[in-house]
């Protein structure tokens, strides 16, 4: 059983994707029953990451990266996917924090942070989300506020991945009130200045290996010079980096309903029920048939949306179609595999009642499937009024 052939990567990629793959069976695998049990990873884990090139991998060498391309920080999400490992991470500040700094940050801002970013000293996160906003950023309401030569942000944030262990987040902040969405900007916050605290690591029902947590700013002083980009830009700003956020997901997805595939492939072959393998019956094979053909077309629409990306041709309608596909596609998969599993497959101990409930957040995170469909239904339908 194999999976289409995957022409983008290269043989360096192949080479890493071993590595990887390698480091992620020792020292991620046999860890992450533990990370779950403790809602999050290690520091310990994030240096040794670090040290093993799985960080911030699209970095230039200025800042402290190896200087490869964005699909080496894929393969790191794609091999975790592949364990089922939830817990690390690693691609959202691998791929959507670090952007943001490289991006728009001031040169002295980059240099102070992405070369620990990449060694894994210290850990990134997007903090946006707050109580009773969801995925409306023009609703925020943590300010900042200019006096003299620095911004002084007072608010709260939750739901932050990442939020119990960073040390760089970027922040999104109302600077103009009266603006909505156009008086946002987007500061450079680390928790070491004072005035930052965390609250409670939060207990989610799922992915129970990934830290998060509600934040908190009590006039926390910022330097001028770690406001990204200009003022009230920052929506703009986040609109620029959605589509790679999206495509994250798509991707990590893929990688999850592949695995989960794998697994009750596996699992089929070994139980018996009324004398014979549960894959001898005719209900099993079709079932894994159809969700094979699936995963055949979600691998080929994956590998598509990478190749606009690469190409810098993937739009927000682009990228929220994937998003909201592969998403989908995952609930799909991972619901008929524990249904093939049986009864063992309610059990937490079986990694697909894992996979089960960790997917689940795929369509609400990076903006849920309500407002996927809304950015596409707009452009379905102005298509349509022209």
């Amino acid at each position: 059983m194999e999976f289409l052939p995957r022409p983008l990567f290269s043989a360096d990629h192949e080479a890493f994707r071993d590595q990887v793959r390698r480091f992620c069976e020792k020292e991620v695998a046999p860890h992450h029953a533990s990370g779950e049990q403790a809602h999050g990873v290690p520091r310990a884990a994030w240096q040794l990451a670090g040290r093993n090139g799985l960080l911030c991998c699209w970095l230039p060498e200025e800042y402290g990266g190896p200087g490869g391309d964005l699909l080496f920080d894929l393969i790191v999400c794609e091999e975790l996917g592949r364990i089922g490992a939830t817990g690390p991470g690693w691609p959202l500040h691998s791929v959507i924090v670090a952007p943001y700094i490289a991006h728009h940050g001031t040169p002295r801002l980059k240099q102070q942070v992405l070369p620990q970013m990449v060694s894994g000293e210290k850990v990134g996160a997007i903090v946006m989300t707050e109580p009773g906003t969801g995925s409306d950023v023009a609703a925020i309401r943590t300010r900042a506020e200019r006096r003299g030569d620095q911004w002084v942000i007072n608010g709260q944030k939750t739901f932050i991945t990442n939020g119990h262990n960073a040390d760089v987040m970027v922040v999104a902040c109302k600077t103009d009130p009266e603006r909505g969405a156009q008086g946002v900007s987007l500061f450079v916050v680390t928790s070491d200045m004072p005035g930052f605290s965390r609250g409670k690591n939060l207990q989610k029902i799922g992915q129970h290996a990934q830290d998060t947590a509600e934040l908190f700013f009590d006039n926390v002083a910022v330097p001028d010079d770690h406001l990204l980009g200009e003022v009230n830009k920052g929506f703009k700003y986040l609109m620029q980096e959605l589509a790679q956020e999206r495509l994250l997901v798509s991707v990590q997805c893929q990688a999850r309903a592949e695995a989960a595939f794998e697994w009750t492939v596996q699992y089929v072959k070994e139980r018996q029920a009324f004398k014979q393998r549960v894959a001898d019956f005719q209900n099993t094979r079709f079932k894994l048939a159809g969700l094979f053909a699936e995963l055949q077309a979600g691998r080929a629409y994956c590998d598509r949306l990478i190749e606009l990306h690469l190409a810098g041709r993937l739009d927000a309608v682009g990228a929220s179609s994937g998003k909201l596909w592969h998403s989908e596609l995952l609930a799909r998969v991972t619901d008929e595999c524990l249904q093939l599993h049986g009864g063992y497959g309610y059990m937490q101990e079986y990694p697909i009642g894992r996979a089960y409930v960790d997917a689940r957040i795929e369509r609400i995170y990076a903006g849920t499937s309500e407002i996927m469909k809304e950015i596409i239904a707009r452009s379905v339908c102005d298509d349509i009024k022209k």
